[in-house]
């Protein structure tokens, strides 16, 4: 189990740092009000932004690595550091700092995550699942983010909006674990030609781009309190629903759920404080700030 999580960490670690040092880049070039096609040609001369897109493909193998050894009933909850992670990354690269609550918000996520591993106790690691498994899956999830999307279209921008999006991105981003774990393993067992003519490959990349789209909407959507929670813990929840179902995995149950339940409760609130902190809101590109907030400063008014 040591290898799986040791991999799911680095993954987030360095999905933290591609968010930081991708945002530290986007502050060097021109601001537009609408697209630019040559935004793309000034971050390219930008050797942060190039190191973070470099830390986004690390992060993507580690986390197949993670899902290939590992259950995703483990994997996919360890993702939730990466709020956390990215803030003490960006305090030290932009300049700032973070306050004492937001040093409490970090360690209630990481105490809240310990407790739900450690009372949930994930177990199992099936590396072939049936269809009868895959299309109520899919086609459950595919229905849920299709009832998502209606309801945020439906709704003026807001936090309602946010965090529907929010939460479409979630299960999308859940759906692509599930997908590339078989694909993972299809890869080991067949090799690179059995990877690429299995449906599942062109799943979880369909999967991801979507996860990506419903993210970037959720962001313009909405304040990043709304729709970072919705993320963080969607995600978390239902890649735990998948790995039970689909890959029939196992935690355990009985009284342990009061615990679990107390730890999930723990990262819910850890996570909704980091997403009011301004230096949060500057990473997820916010520009509404209240008066007197600035992004030198994670938790205190600006001096």
């Amino acid at each position: 189990m040591l290898l799986p999580v040791l991999f799911a960490l680095g993954a987030a670690l360095s999905n933290a740092l591609a968010t930081v040092l991708q945002r530290k880049a986007a502050l060097t070039v021109p601001k537009s009000e609408g697209l630019r096609v040559g935004l793309i040609l000034d971050l390219l001369r930008r050797p942060v932004w190039l190191v973070g897109i470099v830390a986004v493909i690390t992060a993507g193998v580690c986390q197949a690595v993670a899902l290939a050894t590992g259950p995703i009933t483990v994997v996919q909850p360890l993702f939730v550091l990466e709020l956390p992670l990215a803030l003490v990354i960006a305090a030290a690269l932009l300049q700032g700092r973070l306050s004492r609550t937001g040093w409490l918000a970090v360690a209630t996520v990481v105490v809240g995550l310990g407790v739900v591993l450690f009372a949930a106790s994930p177990a199992g690691n099936r590396t072939q699942v049936p269809m009868t498994h895959w299309i109520p899956a899919v086609a459950v999830c595919v229905a849920a983010i299709a009832a998502l999307v209606v309801a945020a279209l439906r709704r003026p921008e807001g936090r309602g909006r946010a965090a529907c999006f929010g939460l479409a991105a979630a299960i999308s981003y859940a759906m692509t674990a599930a997908l590339m774990k078989t694909s993972m393993h299809t890869l080991d067992d067949g090799g690179i030609t059995a990877f690429f003519t299995t449906w599942q490959t062109y799943g979880f990349a369909l999967f991801g781009v979507c996860a990506l789209f419903f993210l970037e909407n959720a962001m313009q959507s909405g304040p990043l309190v709304a729709s970072q929670p919705a993320l963080t813990l969607g995600d978390a929840c239902v890649s735990l629903a998948l790995g039970i179902t689909v890959y029939a995995e196992y935690v355990r149950t009985g009284w342990w759920l009061v615990p679990q339940l107390l730890g999930a409760a723990l990262i819910a609130a850890g996570v909704l404080a980091l997403s009011r902190l301004p230096l949060a809101r500057a990473l997820a590109s916010e520009e509404k700030e209240q008066p007197g907030e600035g992004t030198a400063d994670a938790g205190t008014p600006a001096p």
